[in-house]
């Protein structure tokens, strides 16, 4: 039997690539040209769907994401032609074919990042924010979304459309915030990052167990970002979450197993950590140390800086972990917190003390707390329960990956 797949499935395929990875940069450029989301996106999906057409029969482009953007800009030039009332935005479309470079923008010129930056404008709740970036400069579903965030597709759905709604009413304007004003959004922009980062880190999506392409553009615009922050005296928690997103990837090449499965900090070649970005953010966090202002992002920094400090798990130091994880319960606390203490407690008290701790958050839809649960139960020899744990975070993720390592869990309690 031939292993060649048919051209039709090569080009859609490669169109699925291109919008994975370009799809942030597209959308971006296109709202920063046109200024209006709505438009950028009906544009955007058009000229997709007409990608998934021509590819598979012409072949795929020599620079795919700048045929998505042309073609993108064509439609939506469509669109406004057919809205006449909307001469005044035509006229700055004309600008398609000018090669005039767009008028200064504010302190940097990167679209995702103004895209960002308008996303975390303060008339939007936190949570909207952080849906829109995603959907924005993420290009994932509202499904995906909606799964991340642990709540209905619908409720995702009209809290994404409720955003936009506003953006065009309220006519916040697609630009960085003047310096005056980027103290204001500068927590907002971080946890938006933070969660980009994060969902690059472990999708939520059946189809991938991480999306790289999202935690290199969430560091790379935290660098960014640090970059601006400099300009208002650097708050440390900048630097703390470039070093937590900076010794957290050192891990990524031992954090997935060649069959796909996900392979636990327990488990990991720590000769395979990437010794260059440890180095750099163990550097920031002796920075962070040195300034005495620990916030959130710093704390989880400096117990990434833990782990990746002991060459052996054997020789991981539990109990500074531990107070590290006391200190976020305090500026930050929260469930899932709570739950990371108790998995670091479980080393130095035992299971039975850790378990009772977990048994009392409220946090049944998120896969981590069975996994943890199961975890516990199976060192506590409680096998049956612990197999109904695991079958319950199976259950409660999308993961391949993490799907794949709860299953071998399972299977070794027969």
């Amino acid at each position: 039997m031939s292993a060649q797949r048919p051209a039709a499935a090569l080009g859609a395929d490669a169109v699925a690539d291109v919008v994975r990875a370009e799809y942030g940069r597209v959308i971006a450029g296109l709202i920063r040209r046109y200024g209006d989301i709505g438009l950028a996106e009906d544009a955007l999906g058009e000229a997709i769907v007409i990608a998934l057409e021509r590819w598979p029969q012409e072949g795929v482009p020599p620079n795919p994401a700048g045929w998505l953007t042309t073609t993108a800009s064509r439609k939506a030039l469509d669109h406004l032609r057919r809205e006449k009332v909307r001469d005044e935005k035509y006229a700055e479309a004309t600008m398609l074919t000018d090669d005039t470079p767009p008028e200064p923008t504010g302190p940097v010129t990167d679209d995702r990042l103004r895209l960002i930056f308008t996303c975390c404008h303060p008339a939007l709740a936190e949570p909207a924010r952080v849906a829109l970036t995603l959907r924005l400069l993420g290009g994932l579903t509202v499904a995906e979304i909606a799964s991340a965030f642990l709540i209905p597709e619908t409720t995702m759905a009209q809290r994404i459309t409720r955003a936009k709604a506003k953006i065009a009413k309220a006519g916040i304007p697609y630009r960085i915030p003047e310096r005056a004003d980027l103290a204001e959004r500068l927590d907002g922009v971080l946890a938006v990052l933070y969660l980009v980062y994060n969902e690059g880190y472990l999708s939520s999506t059946a189809d991938n167990a991480d999306r790289q392409d999202l935690a290199d553009e969430a560091i790379r615009l935290t660098r960014a970002v640090r970059l601006i922050a400099d300009e208002i005296g650097s708050p440390p928690e900048v630097d703390g979450l470039l070093a937590l997103m900076l010794l957290s990837q050192a891990r990524r090449p031992a954090r997935i197993a060649a069959d796909g499965s996900l392979v636990t900090l327990d488990d990991q070649g720590r000769t395979n950590w990437d010794s260059h970005l440890i180095d750099e953010g163990h550097a920031i966090v002796r920075e962070c140390l040195r300034r005495n202002a620990p916030g959130p992002y710093q704390l989880q920094a400096a117990i990434q800086a833990v782990h990746t400090d002991a060459l052996d798990v054997s020789l991981t130091d539990w109990r500074q972990i531990v107070a590290l994880y006391d200190q976020l319960m305090h500026v930050r606390p929260s469930p899932v917190v709570a739950l990371n203490r108790a998995v670091a407690l479980a080393e130095l008290d035992g299971p039975q003390v850790a378990l009772a701790i977990v048994d009392g958050l409220e946090l049944t839809a998120y896969a981590p707390w069975h996994a943890t649960r199961a975890d516990l139960l199976r060192r506590l020899g409680r096998t049956n329960d612990a197999r109904r744990a695991y079958a319950a975070a199976i259950a409660t993720t999308e993961n391949p990956a993490e799907r794949a390592w709860l299953a071998s869990r399972r299977k070794t309690l027969g």
